[in-house]
Formats: C-alpha cells, structure tokens, sequence
C-alpha cells in the first residue's frame, strides 16, 4: 500500500512531468471509483489544464485550471503510471486520462481506491481529504508544532500516528522504525512521553520518511515512470524482521499484536516498563 513517501515521488514526477498539459479523454473501467457519474466526470475534466500536483498525506491532489481539482488514491495498493505515444498500455487499469499531446497516465487499483473530480469552490467539502491532519512533509511541520499536536492527547502513540485525522499519510508499514529509532514502544500513552522522547519521535518521522523518498519510495511499488523504488528490505531497521538480531543490542525482534495492526519492535530497546 502506497504511503506518504511513495506519493511524493509521484507527485514530484507528475508535477515535473505533465504540468501545463491539457486533458482531452477520461476513460473508466470501474465508475466506483468515481464521485459522480462517468459522463459527467469526462466532461468536466475535458480542456482542463493541469496546473501543480502535490501529495496530501496517500492522496495526488492535481490542481486543474480553470478551477478544479482531481484528488486520487491508490488505496491498499495500485499504480499510476505514465504513458508515451507508442507505449504498450497495462492489461488491467480503471482509469486512463490522455493529454493533447496522445502522452497521459494509467491508474490501476488491485482493491480499491479513488479518483474523484470537484470544483475549486467544493475543495474544503470533500470530507475524504478535509479530515486529514497536517502532512510530516508540510514547511510548517515543525518539531515545535508536532509538541503541540500531541499536547493532551491521552491514546498509545502508535494508534495517534496512524489516525489520518492526526497526521497524515504515515502507514503500518514505516511506523515500524519510526518507532524503533524513537525507542518507543507502539502502547506507549502520549502523556509518559518526555519532551525528550517527543523530539526523537519528531526526528525519527523526518529520518524515515525523508530516507525513503530519497531512494524513490518502497522496492515493490511503482513510481509515475513504472520504476520500482529503492527502499528495500535490508533498509528496514526491526520492521518485517522477525527473529533477527536488533541492529542496536542483538536482542531478537519480535512480532507483536498492537490493536488491529502488527508490529515490530525489539523487547529490549522498545520496552513499554
């Protein structure tokens, strides 16, 4: 499932790639991933130029001229994926949208996912991204301000992590050495945590996900050009390594069950004592 960093590659690319080209067809395979019906979406995004693109925690937010926005998801896994002229098209996508110049891109979602099409003036209406919090890759996310997000907070600071109205875009899959780098336990309770432990746990976030969109986001997804990123699994620190040594005292990590998700973590340096 693509996460934060993943989406600010895209974003990146597609903003360097296709800013100031005009939409000329929308073809869907799968109008439920759609706000409104397939008629209506073709038309109001035909003639629309794309202005910026920029990631908001897992959504591409596309800026469209004159406006409107395009908001997509991948959701719990998919691609979007750029296409030339004389490119060979994906068997299987939901979604394609082709430029003025016969160039475009292709989403495909293996479950489910969104692309949803609104006014300028309904931006703030769409309640999939108006709930979500500030993004760790905002100018403004600073160690300061993440103090006062968590400032009376009373839940296990994993579970705030991952609440998408907290902060967005940090998933299951990086909150594994987020957390470890923090030495932080995922129950640990927001309240126990020193300003020490919150300046670690603002630091471990920045290292991570910054760690991550430097090598072009996680080994098995896609980037707008069909790359596969360079975060591997011997990147990892203690997430999915089950049984290997902790790379700070050799203890054995450990898989543990932490509400509905899993988690990694060393016994040793991650104690909840």
């Amino acid at each position: 499932m693509p996460e934060l960093p993943e989406i600010a590659v895209i974003a990146k690319q597609m903003n360097r790639g296709i800013g100031g080209k005009q939409i000329v067809e929308i073809e869907v395979k799968q109008p439920k991933i759609l706000n409104m019906p397939i008629t209506e979406f073709a038309e109001a995004a035909k003639g629309k130029t794309v202005n910026s693109v920029l990631a908001r925690g897992k959504w591409l937010i596309l800026k469209l001229d004159p406006s409107y926005f395009m908001l997509v998801n991948l959701g719990m896994g998919g691609d979007l994926i750029s296409f030339a002229p004389d490119d060979e098209l994906p068997e299987k996508c939901q979604f394609k949208l082709t430029f003025s110049d016969d160039t475009g891109f292709t989403v495909r979602f293996s479950w489910f996912g969104f692309v949803h099409l609104l006014p300028e003036k309904d931006r703030l209406k769409h309640k999939m991204t108006a709930q979500l919090g500030p993004s760790p890759l905002d100018e403004g996310f600073t160690a300061e301000y993440f103090m006062e997000l968590l400032a009376g907070r009373k839940g296990r600071v994993k579970s705030f992590l991952l609440d998408q109205k907290n902060l967005a875009g940090i998933g299951n899959v990086y909150i594994q050495d987020i957390l470890f780098k923090a030495r932080l336990h995922p129950n640990r309770k927001i309240p126990t945590l020193s300003e020490k432990e919150t300046e670690d746990l603002y630091g471990a976030i920045q290292s991570v996900l910054n760690r991550s969109i430097q090598l072009g986001g996680l080994a098995y997804e896609k980037d707008f050009h069909g790359q596969n990123g360079r975060f591997t699994m011997e990147e990892f620190l203690v997430g999915y390594k089950t049984g290997n040594p902790c790379p700070e005292c050799g203890t054995k990590i450990v898989k543990i069950k932490t509400g509905t998700t899993s988690s990694y973590i060393c016994p040793k340096c991650q104690s909840l004592e």
